[in-house]
């Protein structure tokens, strides 16, 4: 068995480790999302976290984890009698992001079932979560059917796998911890409101600190047993001082004054639903026991809204995650009553000699290491604390401003973004699942069976039983049992939706530097943007201006770092149209060898003008040239009509046709003239592909 990076030895933030030691002490709390850059060790304090959990008793040999004293009496392996049973160490199950729902749940043998009546299930993931931790390192990739199920299990404490009528039920309780980076996709807000506190990380801009972490991580890869022996003695205290507030737990109080902070505070910020508010009653329980003490004061409240609004207060995929503390110290001053008394000692059950780990005055950390004891051990026999600067909290850092350079005119704000609808890619996919294309999915409406390819995981119960039936007398049928063999089994074929990746081309050159214009392009774009998160879509940003083009963002899932890229656009110099048709059909060449099962839709932003770029010759012809390619492959495409003015000459017209696409005027994208589209679309391809033919 490998060895883990210790939990105490990780170096600065805070933050991240007092949230997952809060949760440690009360699951209830309702698990962490980590967000943070990449680098910056989020799944190592994760990892390092199930060190500290306290052993698990459990019924010996039930695959299910029943805790001896109060077995589970639905449990598939039960029923268990109570009494002694074996402890085994906490567990931490890691859910990688490509798992089948039926390595998350658990399966039933179909066959097995339906033949003889037996529920032969094979446990899931979520079994063997149940009393430890289960965390999911880039959770907002994870497909959504399979967070909705993951997220279900977390509120309920159980799980239930349903096949065709039949059903199996198991507890499934255990602190969930989710890790992402903001920069490849953010979750929906319904799903973020459905981890408990929520964490930014970013990596200390402090040399010295910077130091100690390359430091110790070298002495660990080194040699990994002798440096978790050096920390073996703080690991012990934490995990003592872990006991001791889960015993202390059920003796924390929350007056009426403390419950009036938090609702009020939760109402200043406008968060949505009641969930916000039992959220920070809980965390603010679980700090006042982690800091020795049986009342809730007003700064466990305060510490309680920075880690559990945060991430409730976002109403767009562009409103970056905060909360304004003057606003947050204003309220709670307000509302403020009288705090209990702490009690006179503030560890009754935990360590008491004092040293690292034991909250006492010396200690710092997120509290501040102030008398309430909030803290976090300190980093062992690494720099005092006093020698090692707080960690920054930086947020995540922004692309920096592109400079306007000779002939170019700096970035204009974008308008206010409106509301879309579908653009859609014909036919029928087989991608990721999404909200944008008709698909085959997963998860959707029955269109038919087909015969599975390896294991079977949608029934289509009627197509087998209309494939086995004509062989029940061959088969030597006598019962009423229904005799089926694994040949006669069918796959559900479903229709859904995918997501896919919309590829934006858009036009910075001079003929469309008019601020007004410029800004109403960047309004248009940042409304395709937010339809495109809507939609669970990848999204690209190739820009053109002067001589060439450029990929201002490659295919991601961030649509709030592609609007963030094209905030800072600035435009001028010529259009080389060509250019930055060629560039988007290189990004979409690339993407189609990574994923090929994800279809494309090409957006070209532009008035349609050609006046130059590198390669020689006629720049109209070079960009119908390049638009043929894109034809000639496929790919669906919409140009985004920039035109203005009462003259105009319809070269983006031109370029549509060319594309095999359809084109779209600004005031067009806005309203209900945009109902049409998706079938112009369609008509615009077939039209072309006859053109061909002809």
């Amino acid at each position: 068995m490998s060895t883990r990076y210790p939990f105490t030895a990780v170096v600065g933030m805070d933050d991240l480790r007092l949230a997952l030691l809060l949760n440690a002490v009360s699951p209830a709390v309702g698990g962490v999302l980590v967000r943070g850059e990449k680098g910056t060790a989020k799944s190592t304090a994760v990892r390092a976290l199930a060190e500290l959990l306290p052993a698990v008793p459990v019924v010996a040999g039930c695959r299910f984890s029943c805790d001896p004293a109060s077995p589970d009496p639905g449990c598939p392996d039960g029923p268990h009698e109570a009494g002694p049973g074996a402890e085994r160490a906490a567990r931490m199950v890691e859910l990688p992001v490509g798992a089948s729902e039926d390595r998350l749940v658990g399966s039933l043998d179909i066959e097995r079932a339906l033949a003889e009546g037996v529920k032969a299930f094979e446990p899931g993931l979520l079994a063997d979560a149940h009393r430890g931790i289960l965390y999911v390192d880039e959770v907002n990739l994870l497909h959504d059917h399979l967070i909705d199920l993951l997220l279900d299990a977390a509120a309920m404490g159980f799980s239930n796998v349903e096949r065709e009528g039949v059903s199996v039920r198991h507890a499934a309780r255990f602190l969930l911890v989710g890790t992402m980076n903001p920069e490849e996709g953010e979750l929906r807000p319904q799903l973020l409101d459905r981890f408990g506190l929520t964490v930014e990380v970013a990596a200390s801009r402090d040399p010295e600190q910077r130091v100690e972490v390359v430091r110790r991580r070298l002495a660990f890869e080194d040699d990994p047993a002798a440096f978790a022996a050096r920390w073996a003695d703080e690991e012990a205290e934490l995990r003592g001082r872990i006991v001791a507030a889960r015993s202390l737990l059920p003796q924390v109080t929350l007056g009426d004054a403390v419950l009036l902070q938090i609702a009020a505070t939760c109402a200043a910020f406008e968060v949505d639903g009641m969930r916000a508010d039992i959220v920070m009653a809980r965390t603010a329980t679980a700090l006042a026991a982690w800091a020795g003490r049986t009342g809730v004061t007003s700064e466990d409240v305060r510490q309680a809204a920075l880690l559990a609004l945060p991430h409730r207060r976002r109403r767009s995929p562009f409103d970056a995650p905060g909360l304004d503390e003057d606003k947050l110290d204003e309220t709670l001053e307000q509302f403020k009553g009288e705090d209990p008394d702490p009690d006179p000692d503030p560890e009754p059950d935990g360590p008491d000699d004092g040293g690292p780990g034991d909250g006492g005055p010396g200690d710092g950390g997120p509290g501040g290491g102030g008398p309430d004891g909030g803290g976090i051990p300190p980093q062992g026999d690494g720099p005092a604390p006093e020698d090692v600067p707080a960690p920054e909290e930086a947020p995540v850092p922004e692309p920096a401003p592109q400079r306007a350079g000779a002939g170019e005119r700096a970035a204009v704000k974008a308008a206010e973004p409106f509301r879309t609808k579908v653009l859609s890619v014909p036919g029928l996919g087989e991608g990721a699942a999404g909200r944008r294309s008709r698909a085959r999915t997963e998860h959707g409406r029955t269109t038919g069976s087909t015969r599975p390819r390896g294991a079977l995981t949608k029934l289509h119960l009627a197509a087998t039983v209309q494939a086995a039936a004509p062989h029940q007398k061959a088969r030597g049928r006598t019962g009423r049992g229904l005799v089926v063999r694994r040949d006669d089994l069918r796959q559900a074929t479903r229709e859904g939706r995918e997501g896919n990746l919309v590829l934006f081309a858009v036009d910075a050159s001079g003929s469309m530097a008019a601020r007004q214009r410029m800004s109403a392009v960047k309004g248009a774009v940042l409304s395709l943007l937010l339809d495109a998160y809507q939609r669970r879509d990848k999204v690209g940003l190739v820009t053109f201006r002067g001589r060439d083009a450029e990929v201002a963002l490659p295919p991601t899932s961030s649509v709030d770092a592609a609007a963030a890229r094209l905030e800072q656009l600035p435009t001028g110099g010529r259009t080389p149209l060509s250019a930055g048709l060629l560039k988007a059909h290189d990004v979409l060449r690339v993407e189609r060898l990574r994923d090929p099962s994800r279809r494309p839709l090409l957006v070209v932003v532009t008035d349609g003008r050609a006046t130059g770029g590198r390669a020689a010759g006629d720049p109209v012809a070079l960009a119908a040239r390049a638009a043929r390619l894109h034809a000639a492959e496929g790919t669906a495409s919409v140009v985004v009509d920039c035109e203005t003015g009462p003259v105009r000459l319809g070269l983006a017209g031109r370029l549509a046709l060319e594309l095999g696409g359809t084109a779209v005027t600004l005031d067009e994208l806005r309203a209900e003239a945009i109902a049409g589209l998706v079938r112009d679309v369609q008509t615009g391809h077939a039209g072309h592909a006859s053109r061909r033919a002809a």
